[in-house]
């Protein structure tokens, strides 16, 4: 299969969390992004935290999330790569995104190879140094024995009740929230000495923009008030506005200091 000529990165949406009315307006302007992505012949690449909570259940998908699952198998059938790095609120998918739609799915941090870029793709949750709580509360949720015990829990509670848990995390302002600057010299940068002349984050929910002559550094921002992604042409990544038109991409703010608490919206 060729090459695609241009790709799109997207993440954070956390669909299922907030107000109805704020989900399904998330979810229509996704699935208009995605619409776009399959009009382009384009390849499409999830960051991660699409879903605000997804566990795989082994007869349970639920139900908000069907028209965006519905879309993805679509853009795969019509021979699209698509391709999700699972983020902190979906790290519990299994295999049901590679088996009944096709998604490529992978919760490690993702090398591509695309339009002559060596890019690393990473939702962004516990890189770096530091955090050793989060990063042991990471592998604490994420061994066999808590899928196998948060399984007997009947889906009408355990989504509600984990959804509910997620939305006071979200308020919390984790010390993930870095500026601009330690996210470039301390994440960043190691990466490119690695290879890499690309890292794109999500996770952090502001967007950042910077060329650097070692590399480049993206953070996709979210889809829940800023809908912002990002777009590779010809080998030049553009950070883009879905407010101003899909395809047409009004720069977004690229904060030069995002400190803790001055953006209001948090994971």
């Amino acid at each position: 299969m060729p090459e695609p000529r241009c790709a799109y990165f997207v993440a954070d949406a956390h669909l299922g969390q907030g107000p109805p009315d704020s989900n399904r307006s998330r979810e229509r302007d996704l699935l208009r992004l995605f619409d776009s992505v399959l009009a382009e012949r384009a390849a499409l690449y999830v960051g991660g935290d699409l879903f605000d909570f997804w566990f795989e259940y082994g007869h349970t998908v639920p139900k908000r999330y069907v028209g965006v699952l519905q879309k993805l198998g679509e853009l795969r059938r019509a021979g699209l790569p698509v391709t999700y790095v699972g983020g902190n609120h979906d790290f519990w998918i299994g295999d049901y995104l590679r088996r009944e739609l096709d998604v490529s799915f992978t919760d490690e941090p993702l090398p591509i190879s695309l339009q002559g870029r060596r890019i690393l793709l990473a939702h962004g949750d516990g890189l770096g140094p530091g955090d050793q709580g989060y990063k042991l509360l990471k592998r604490v949720l994420r061994n066999g024995l808590a899928r196998w015990l948060f399984r007997w829990i009947h889906p009408d509670i355990g989504i509600p009740l984990a959804s509910a848990t997620s939305h006071t995390s979200r308020h919390r302002a984790p010390r993930a929230r870095r500026s601009e600057e330690w996210l470039f010299d301390t994440i960043a940068r190691p990466f490119f000495r690695q290879g890499y002349d690309a890292l794109i984050l999500a996770h952090f929910h502001v967007p950042v923009h910077r060329r650097e002559s070692d590399g480049e550094l993206l953070v996709l921002g979210d889809w829940i008030e800023r809908r912002t992604y990002a777009r590779l042409e010809d080998g030049v990544f553009r950070l883009e506005d879905f407010r101003d038109a899909p395809g047409m991409g009004r720069r977004p703010e690229s904060l030069a200091d995002f400190r803790m608490g001055r953006d209001r919206e948090t994971r």
